[in-house]
């Protein structure tokens, strides 16, 4: 499976609220990145942050997704449900980087809609 293929596989299980299959696509030592915000480190961490972040399964709108080697970058939105339960919605660029397959690191510039 390409690393386009990979990634959309993986936003369509999140968008399903299963976060087990979304684990599944990535190494075991993933590291995403937030910048300016925080770093989270290995499945254990993510599958806490995602427990935590998405009440809801978050809404993505991908308006692009390059692929060149080991890298997919992902531009477009995404909305959260905070938790007063109202819907926020941010512009993304995802950067990911691949490793036999696996997503293996994230670098992600998110950034709040006004």
């Amino acid at each position: 499976m390409d690393h386009k293929t990979v990634l959309k596989k993986a936003n369509a299980a999140i968008s399903e609220g299963d976060h087990e299959t979304f684990l599944a696509y990535c190494a075991e030592n993933v590291k995403w990145t937030f910048v300016g915000d925080r770093v989270l480190s290995g499945k254990d961490e993510i599958r806490r942050y995602m427990a935590d972040t998405y009440k809801k399964p978050p809404q993505f709108n991908v308006e692009h997704m390059i692929g060149e080697g080991n890298y997919v970058t992902a531009v477009g939105t995404i909305s959260l449900m905070n938790e007063d339960g109202q819907w926020i919605d941010y512009d993304y660029c995802d950067i990911w980087r691949f490793e036999n397959g696996l997503m293996a690191e994230l670098k992600a510039f998110v950034i709040e809609k006004k």
